[in-house]
């Protein structure tokens, strides 16, 4: 009940201040940043799998969200509208560093809600290592997927992101959406089979 209550006078503070910060206020768009800069970086790391770009990558998203603050209409939330500048800016940054010829596109870390059940909450050490495996496993095996699969996983199983949005998000149809979030789960359970006899 009380978390409701903040949630619901934090929404309404966010209303403000995207309001004053649409009339110009930069102090009321700082409160934003300062607001929504940790989840961002978050999600953009678990896509591009490293902290420069996912840096370069919120800095490009918050100053396209300042430009373009005219332009948001308030049919989806600030959240949702300020996380879909930011997944297409850490999806251009990696396509930049294919493009220069640089690193191949790294893991997301951690893994889906289908997971739960390998790592347990249970601390015993067997437990605990087990959970180590899982994460070790989980991020070699989504640094071997296309990047649309390890974005569409993570807007889906981190970020708990519609089919709808996602879609707008990648450019994709829905179905084809649907497929890259499949064909990450999949791969997914398969390297994690093992593990999963053994536990």
């Amino acid at each position: 009940m009380a978390i409701a209550r903040i949630q619901a006078r934090m929404n309404g503070a966010e209303e403000h201040w995207v309001a004053q910060a649409r009339s110009g206020d930069q102090a009321a768009f700082r409160l934003l940043v300062e607001a929504h800069a940790r989840p961002l970086f978050a999600v953009c790391v678990r896509i591009t799998r490293d902290g420069a770009l996912a840096e370069d990558a919120v800095q490009e998203a918050l100053f396209n969200a300042w430009r373009h603050l005219a332009d948001f209409d308030g049919r989806a939330g600030f959240r949702t509208w300020l996380h879909r500048i930011a997944v297409n800016a850490a999806l251009e940054q990696l396509r930049r560093r294919s493009r220069d010829s640089l690193l191949q596109p790294p893991p997301t870390d951690d893994d889906g809600d289908f997971l739960a059940d390998l790592a347990g909450d249970a601390p015993d050490p067997h437990r605990h290592a087990l959970g180590d495996e899982v994460r070790r496993h989980t991020e070699e095996q989504l640094a071997r997927m296309s990047v649309i699969e390890r974005a569409a996983f993570v807007l889906r199983h981190h970020e708990g992101q519609s089919l709808e949005d996602i879609s707008a998000v990648l450019s994709l149809n829905v179905n084809a959406c649907k497929q890259a979030i499949f064909r990450a789960v999949r791969k997914l359970r398969g390297a994690l089979q093992p593990l999963r006899s053994s536990s």
